[in-house]
């Protein structure tokens, strides 16, 4: 059962010198880390942990928990040391900081399973912490959730973003302690110690805001203690020392990220006032989350033929899996007229969340709500996710069930011009880790493809356009990842084409045209790009004279034909790409197609060249 552990401030004091000690050593043994991080903040830590946190130390998913999320990853061992304070991990254990096979890395990721979403690339926790925050609310729960940031990473535009959306969503069960110990790792911060600008900074963002000495106990106390309790997300300006409790370290530039040799860090602990306690040992219990299964979602009903976007698909399938799967949430970033995440808002408004145009703080919230056992799908234009790169990598590193919707993808988006278009964003998306992409290239492909990466536990991204296009398969016909589809085949073709969304249609409209010179080819859909279904490549290239083709909407680097020349290398296939070779411009999206040299002609001219 989650609850406080109610220590006595009297012993709050002594704890964060123990959580120092703890973190000193745990870095001095790993040859690497920041001990003068972890120094500052333990003051903060000992007091979360030991007055003001409602928790279970033996479920780390407790949904009956309040939540912490350790923003300045980097301090990641004074997050161990507390989790030793309280029992949920050994002595032993925390001591194997860093080492290849330990839970306890560098930086905060999930292998830990007290937490939930990976940081250290700062700036991007608090937007976890709204996340959590909307999901506790929805759940009409009064668990709190605090993040702690370092003053350094203030600077991010990210926190701004999120500093904007937690009054907007009035989360007042959040709360961002920010570390205000005045050095940056190279030089001091912007700000120094300044924490009245911190505090009029998020005052003017919609804030109660609170400046505190950060190595007052009663004080923390005193101001955490009002969590939950505001008409406003709460933020607690702390002003701290790096290297508090040691005089050769305290508020000293230039320690930032060294751990201190045997020799001094003896004389460093020498200085702590350490009062032993024996920890508790507390048996933990992992649950696995259940699956999400979209078994009962309504089976697309199209008529063959019939026109129509593969966006306008996405947001009709994903107001079907709202009815069936309340786990699903639905964010965007102010495009939702565009990428049609207007549908599922229409049907379930109180499961839709307008994020405007802040992409960062969009994905970042979407970590918070998947760790909270929500199922975010995520849209905007696929040049606009691209913002949020690094917090599309770090889901990657937290292993979030998170799924993003990119449209407008390619040339084909028209005359709004290259700043529109999408033609990177595949390389990104298929080099995360554990990562589902997919390509649809009609109605119901998109349809079936959104409710298996719905029901896919894991980061998955799917890629949608904008031209309308006619419906090319059965309404029964199914999609399943790492497979392709042939449309169309004869025994004399001489080579293979691998189309995916509007190349697709292009390569079959040459396909027709070679014919009636006398020229057969095969056609394959690749809408599975990650993961690629090689195999079947390889055999239908190979029963075509050994060589594919592959035409797509999107700069060489990082797509379709550069995954299939490494996936196909190994089988002797030999692989040519048409792609979008040279800076698109503004015009209608079939010029530009022609002009980037991937439509019917150009595939053409490749064909007899290839096949010449």
């Amino acid at each position: 059962m989650a609850e406080t552990q109610n220590i006595p401030i009297p012993e709050i004091k002594p704890m964060a010198d123990r959580l120092r000690r703890r973190s000193i050593l745990m870095t001095t043994r790993a040859g690497s880390g920041h001990p003068t991080s972890c120094m500052s903040v333990a003051e903060i830590v000992a007091t979360l942990f030991g007055r003001i946190m409602r928790y279970d130390p033996g479920n780390p998913v407790s949904k009956d928990s309040d939540q912490f999320i350790l923003s300045k990853g980097h301090a990641a061992p004074v997050l161990y040391a507390a989790h030793v304070e309280v029992g949920t991990l050994s002595e032993d254990e925390a001591m194997t900081l860093r080492e290849i096979d330990s839970r306890i890395e560098g930086h905060p990721t999930p292998r830990y399973p007290y937490v939930q979403v990976a940081t250290g690339s700062l700036g991007q926790g608090l937007s976890a912490g709204c996340g959590m925050a909307v999901a506790m609310k929805k759940d009409g729960s009064d668990r709190r959730v605090f993040v702690l940031l370092g003053d350094g990473e203030v600077a991010e535009g990210a926190v701004w973003e999120a500093a904007a959306f937690a009054p907007y969503y009035n989360l007042t069960n959040l709360v961002a302690i920010v570390d205000v110990n005045r050095l940056g790792q190279s030089e001091a911060t912007m700000l120094g110690h300044d924490c009245q600008a911190y505090a009029d900074r998020f005052e003017a963002f919609g804030w109660e805001a609170v400046v505190v000495d950060g190595h007052d106990v009663e004080a923390l106390d005193a101001a955490l203690s009002k969590a939950g309790q505001t008409d406003k997300p709460l933020a607690v300006i702390a002003k701290t020392y790096k290297g508090e409790g040691v005089t050769f370290l305290k508020d000293k530039d230039g320690h930032h990220g060294k751990p201190l040799p045997e020799d001094e860090a003896e004389k460093a602990i020498a200085e702590l006032n350490i009062v032993e306690k024996e920890p508790p040992r507390i048996e933990t219990r992992e649950d696995e989350p259940a699956p999400l299964s979209a078994a009962n979602v309504e089976p697309p009903a199209y008529e063959k033929g019939e026109v129509l976007a593969t966006r306008q698909a996405y947001g009709r399938v994903l107001a079907k899996l709202g009815r069936v799967c309340p786990e699903i949430i639905a964010l965007d970033g102010d495009v939702k007229n565009s990428t049609f995440a207007t549908d599922f808002l229409d049907e379930h408004p109180d499961r839709y969340i307008e994020c405007f145009i802040a992409e960062q703080n969009m994905v970042g919230v979407a970590m918070g709500l998947a760790a909270r056992g929500r199922v975010p799908f995520v849209s905007s234009f696929g040049a606009f996710l691209i913002r949020s790169a690094d917090q599309i990598r770090m889901a990657g590193i937290s292993t979030s069930n998170i799924k993003l919707c990119g449209s407008h993808a390619g040339v084909s988006i028209g005359a709004d011009g290259p700043s529109q278009m999408a033609l990177e964003e595949l390389g990104l998306m298929r080099s995360i880790p554990g990562s589902v992409v997919v390509y649809p290239a009609d109605a119901v492909a998109t349809e079936r493809l959104v409710a298996t990466v719905a029901e896919h536990r894991g980061f998955a991204f799917t890629r949608t356009a904008r031209p309308k296009v006619p419906v090319l398969y059965d309404n029964d016909e199914s999609f399943p990842l790492g497979e392709l589809k042939v449309l169309g085949q004869t025994d004399d073709d001489v080579l293979t084409i691998a189309g995916a969304g509007v190349t697709l249609y292009e390569a079959l409209a040459a396909r027709d045209q070679l014919a009636d010179e006398g020229v057969n080819v095969r056609v394959v859909d690749l809408y599975s790009v990650k993961p690629l279904p090689a195999a079947a490549l390889a055999e239908n290239a190979r029963a075509t004279g050994g060589t594919l083709l592959v035409v797509e909407d999107h700069y060489p680097a990082g797509g379709l034909g550069e995954a299939c020349a490494a996936a196909l290398a190994p089988e002797g296939v030999r692989v040519h790409s048409l792609a979008v070779n040279k800076l698109p411009r503004s015009g209608p999206g079939d010029d530009l197609l022609a002009y980037c040299g991937i439509d019917r002609a150009a595939i053409c001219e490749k064909v007899r060249e290839l096949a010449g």
